[in-house]
């Protein structure tokens, strides 16, 4: 069920009560509506003080007028209004372009590197995989698989060597393979949540010690069926490392796509990609308009 018709079902069973005036049960079945949808609390009060002032003025007159302001309000919210192509990837001149992929394990990184490998090959740019996984086995064979199913190079390090080392000798290879893009796949957990942040950060300036201005994006993937932890963990994330854009996955059976409006609210970093399924081709950039009529969809 979408989330328009979630609102007429348990906010307002009959939609005509919005267009008469909002009392103060139907503001707590439709606030109740939009943050069960994980939409998340702050973005819940703006879009209902919104509405409720159009309402009150005497703006919305139809259930429609409500639909179309709903749809309206959340375009808002997602559009970072840069003018940015959310799909174009940095090009570092000279190269190789080095493009960080962090997140917590779990969060289908792995996955999101190949889909995104798979869409700047079709780019026509040489891509290299660089498993910097080290602490994980299953991680690295994962990215071995994707690697051979998409006619990649790839590297590797020792199992529980250091990352950095894997990074900066990926830069290397990308030179020497003349690779003009090198995708690293960062540990997604250590001992402690601290640990992890130390590890991508020293990444992080290793890499930009190898190749001037790297890593030249930093992609944070968040699993957008976990809710209000996505937005905990992005922050946790945005305030260790200079983050240029939000891979957003799991998306393709999940009745929680508000989880994308909070992360855009609460993180204020742009939603670059959408992960809506399993295939290496199941990348969609994201589009503020569509995402937030999909979301409305009945």
């Amino acid at each position: 069920m979408g989330l328009w018709s979630r609102i007429k079902l348990l906010a307002v069973t009959d939609v005509a009560v919005l267009v008469r005036g909002l009392g103060r049960a139907e503001l707590d079945a439709f606030e109740r509506t939009l943050i069960e949808a994980d939409l998340g609390v702050t973005a819940t009060m703006e879009l209902v003080a919104d509405l409720t002032d159009l309402v009150r003025r005497g703006k919305l007159k139809t259930a429609d007028d409500v639909r179309a302001a709903l749809e309206e309000r959340l375009v808002a919210m997602l559009d970072p209004r840069d003018g940015k192509d959310p799909g174009a990837i940095a090009r570092a001149e000279p190269g190789p372009t080095v493009i960080l992929m962090v997140g917590v394990n779990g969060s289908g990184k792995t996955t999101a590197a190949a889909k995104l490998a798979k869409r700047l090959m079709k780019e026509r740019r040489r891509v290299l995989l660089a498993a910097a996984d080290t602490y994980r086995a299953g991680a690295v064979q994962q990215l071995e698989e994707w690697a051979a199913r998409l006619d990649l190079p790839w590297v590797r390090g020792a199992g529980g060597g250091d990352p950095a080392a894997v990074a900066f000798d990926a830069v290397d290879a990308a030179t020497a393979r003349g690779c003009d893009t090198v995708l690293i796949d960062t540990a997604g957990r250590l001992h402690t949540q601290d640990d992890l942040m130390k590890e991508v950060q020293k990444v992080a300036r290793v890499v930009g010690r190898r190749s001037a201005g790297a890593p030249h994006e930093t992609l944070l993937v968040l699993d957008g069926s976990t809710g209000q932890n996505a937005v905990q963990q992005g922050k946790v994330f945005a305030a260790a490392l200079p983050i240029t854009g939000l891979m957003i996955t799991k998306l393709d059976g999940t009745a929680r796509g508000g989880t994308v409006v909070a992360l855009r609210r609460e993180l204020a970093l742009p939603v670059r990609f959408l992960g809506v399924g399993e295939t290496a081709d199941d990348l969609e950039v994201f589009d503020p308009v569509s995402y937030a009529r999909r979301l409305l969809e009945d």
